[in-house]
């Protein structure tokens, strides 16, 4: 951590702890009294926005949690995050369990901004839990950092959530009418997310134990949610009817891991055992792993997933993400073929569908383009001359590779279309002859309400525009899309079992009204 200020919270039995710049003299009061304003400050981080302004698709949340006695389960949780960093970058958080206290610690920022190897050592116990937050529901502020934190009629209860609900209003108001005895409600949180939500409904049944009320309140839910939870002496975790977000299972050689991808159970050095099915509900205790169904499972696997959100070392539903990927460009160059002289990469996400393209065309593979893995958001404000040079901070052209010549430049998706035709013009000023752009996925027509922050269908190009309006758009010689059987025949799973929402408007989940499809939606309303 530098010597900026952060926020810093820590609940051991329901009480907060904290001090602005250190670990040090407790405060004790509200949970979420305990901390103060942080100071902007760039993050270093390789992300998609290659413009300013210019919004990708955002990525969706990481969860990752483990049970296992006598391991230093805060810090193989901190490694299970760092692994899953690429879903989400806004804010972090641990929680662990000693079997007689809960201690939670999360912070603005990636997870290596967030903790510190005093703080991890902090985290005791032999269960934990952690997260890495995109916002998808409720604002990026300190207060909806995860995991959240209640206290229960039979101990306490801290939880993480991938993907986003859909009848958050809904649940709200069914909050709102539990009878909850002497059982304090809200402890004066004053989050907004769906997350906080699913954790008050777990916490609201005095007469229930956590295992009890999951098997009740879970049926309640609806839309995307891959969750890992604990109380003082069980790892919980559980996925939503569909499978919408990712979530599996492994295996330490004393005890088990939960995590979104299996890259975060290769990094901590644990076994893949099996995928959470959709609908599963899954508690891991002393007496090993107990699994029970809440809902009949109907998967609806997220397509886009496969497209560019998961880590192409990771493996969803038996799929290797990168095998998939090259399969797309291999695909893409079947339909969508142009006579050329070299294949590149948009990086780091265009690169697997590149190399695809580059084997089924026969056409050369190369780098004609590098980007600066250590410059992401920063606060500087620019000068005019260095915002004129637009997206050169973060990718910059190579010459002497595109030089004269015809290019076929592989990118995974065209949101607004702006990225691209600041590319487009780069490649000409640096030589190129033509740029021929080709795309791994269909157009995105739709926006995301299951977990990923796509801009809305206002601000997509797609909608109402043909394919030729869009090359003309961004200004490249010729454009072609992977269509969407090829992209679902790449994947090598049934068009039934996947959500293609984004590209052909098929919600597999019922939608709240319009006025209730924000993610501020508890901030308007609550």
């Amino acid at each position: 951590m530098d010597s900026a200020p952060y926020r810093v919270l820590l609940v051991v039995d329901g009480l907060c702890r904290g001090s602005p710049n250190q670990f040090g003299a407790p405060l004790i009061g509200a949970r979420f009294v305990c901390h103060t304003d942080r100071v902007a400050r760039g993050d270093g981080r390789l992300n998609h926005e290659l413009l300013p302004g210019e919004k990708g698709p955002q990525d969706a949340c990481g969860v990752f949690g483990v049970w296992a006695p006598g391991e230093e389960v805060a810090k193989l949780t901190y490694y299970g995050l760092y692994a899953l960093q690429h879903r989400g970058q806004e804010s972090a958080g641990i929680a662990t369990s000693d079997g007689s206290q809960v201690l939670v610690y999360k912070d603005m920022g990636l997870v290596s901004q967030v903790f510190s190897d005093t703080m991890l050592d902090s985290l005791h116990g032999h269960i934990a839990i952690g997260h890495a937050r995109y916002s998808t529901t409720g604002s990026s502020v300190w207060e909806n950092a995860q995991p959240t934190f209640r206290t229960t009629a039979t101990g306490h209860l801290a939880l993480g959530h991938n993907g986003n609900l859909t009848n958050t209003h809904e649940l709200a108001e069914r909050l709102a009418t539990l009878d909850t005895g002497e059982l304090p409600l809200d402890n004066a949180v004053m989050a907004t997310s769906d997350t906080d939500l699913i954790a008050a409904l777990l916490a609201a049944h005095p007469g229930k134990t956590i295992e009890q009320a999951a098997m009740s309140e879970l049926p309640a839910l609806r839309g995307a949610f891959s969750l890992v939870f604990l109380d003082d002496h069980t790892l919980y975790a559980a996925r939503d009817p569909q499978g919408i977000r990712p979530l599996s299972l492994g295996r330490l050689e004393r005890g088990w891991v939960v995590a979104s991808e299996t890259a975060a159970l290769d990094i901590v050095g644990a076994s893949f055992v099996r995928d959470i099915e959709p609908g599963e509900f899954v508690a891991i205790d002393e007496n090993g792993v107990r699994s029970s169904m809440f809902a009949q499972p109907s998967p609806k696997g997220c397509l886009f997933e496969y497209v560019y959100l998961a880590r192409p070392d990771s493996v969803i539903n038996g799929r290797s993400i990168h095998g998939v990927r090259a399969a797309v460009g291999r695909k893409l160059a079947i339909e969508a073929p142009v006579d050329a002289d070299i294949v590149i990469p948009v990086p780091e996400s265009g690169t697997p569908a590149a190399i695809g393209y580059a084997q089924q065309s026969g056409l050369p593979f190369a780098q004609g383009l590098v980007k600066n893995a250590y410059v992401g958001r920063t606060f500087i404000q620019p000068s005019q001359t260095i915002r004129q040079l637009g997206l050169r901070l973060k990718l910059n052209p190579l010459p002497e590779v595109i030089g004269g010549k015809r290019l076929v430049v592989v990118d995974d998706s065209i949101v607004r279309g702006n990225t691209q035709r600041a590319i487009a013009r780069m490649l000409r000023e640096a030589g190129a002859r033509e740029v021929h752009v080709r795309i791994s996925s269909p157009p995105v027509q739709w926006p995301c309400y299951y977990g990923i922050d796509f801009a809305s269908r206002a601000e997509l190009i797609a909608p109402g525009l043909s394919v030729d309006d869009i090359r003309t758009s961004i200004g490249a010689d010729s454009l072609g899309y992977v269509s969407l059987d090829g992209l679902i025949e790449a994947t090598g799973i049934a068009k039934d079992h996947l959500c293609r929402a984004c590209f052909d408007g098929e919600y597999p989940v019922a939608l709240a009204d319009p006025g209730l499809r924000s993610k501020h939606v508890l901030e308007v309303t609550g």
